[in-house]
């Protein structure tokens, strides 16, 4: 019998960056986890664990890679395959603090359609910053997160630990997905989790950024299909 996936999805996303994978997988027991109602990774995490399966594959998508790395330290024996897709493990640094706060700010003071709008050049490559379909899609998940529960993922990812100490630890296959043009995460970032974790895969995908999921359906689904049903 195949195992139930959870999905565990970033900061202003919703659903929908999963929905290529939900259309491939209509008779598989798919949960996408809840990253709405709290403000810490050790929430987040709790919450999962409280509504997952006994074991479970897990795939985990940005912020959702903080709740991956904390799943795998409280509970690793219920995960029975790892997926990470645009994450990083190390804690913030004095930058990204900075930036983070930035959007802390703006949102305070009313601004929230302005941080919407200053991702789209990380999210996207260049190239797509043009497609209305693809913004579209960000800015509708932006828009359904909405600006209180952005502030209580801010603060939930302003205070994750260093989870590189630990990933020698993970004992299970793992498959990493990083878009060549991602302006939030780095190939240094995904190169250091795909050497720390024994026999771990890192896949990148030409032409995309931090979405790979919605934009490059085509490569990035049947990755994940190959690695959770073989």
């Amino acid at each position: 019998m195949s195992l139930p996936i959870v999905l565990v999805t970033g900061q202003l996303l919703t659903d929908a960056v999963w929905q290529p994978l939900l259309d491939a997988w209509p008779d598989r027991e798919v949960i996408v986890a809840d990253n709405r109602s709290d403000d810490t990774i050790e929430g987040f995490t709790q919450r999962l664990l409280g509504n997952a399966p006994p074991k479970f594959v897990l795939i985990a998508h940005a912020m959702g890679g903080f709740v991956a790395f904390e799943v795998m330290r409280r509970a690793p024996e219920r995960v029975a395959k790892l997926a990470l897709i645009s994450t990083l493990a190390s804690a913030d640094g004095p930058a990204q603090t900075a930036r983070r706060q930035g959007y802390i700010d703006l949102v305070q003071s009313g601004r929230f359609d302005q941080v919407v709008e200053e991702r789209i050049p990380i999210l996207f490559p260049e190239a797509k910053r043009g497609d209305e379909r693809l913004l579209g899609i960000a800015r509708q998940m932006a828009a359904d997160t909405g600006a209180d529960t952005f502030l209580a993922q801010q603060r939930a990812i302003m205070a994750r630990i260093d989870s590189r100490p630990r990933l020698g630890e993970i004992a299970v296959p793992t498959l990493l997905i990083w878009g060549e043009q991602d302006g939030i995460t780095s190939r240094a970032h995904h190169e250091e989790i795909a050497d720390a974790i024994p026999g771990a895969r890192l896949e990148m995908i030409p032409g995309t950024g931090h979405l790979p999921t919605i934009e490059a359906p085509d490569v990035v689904v049947p990755l994940l299909r190959e690695f959770v049903d073989h």
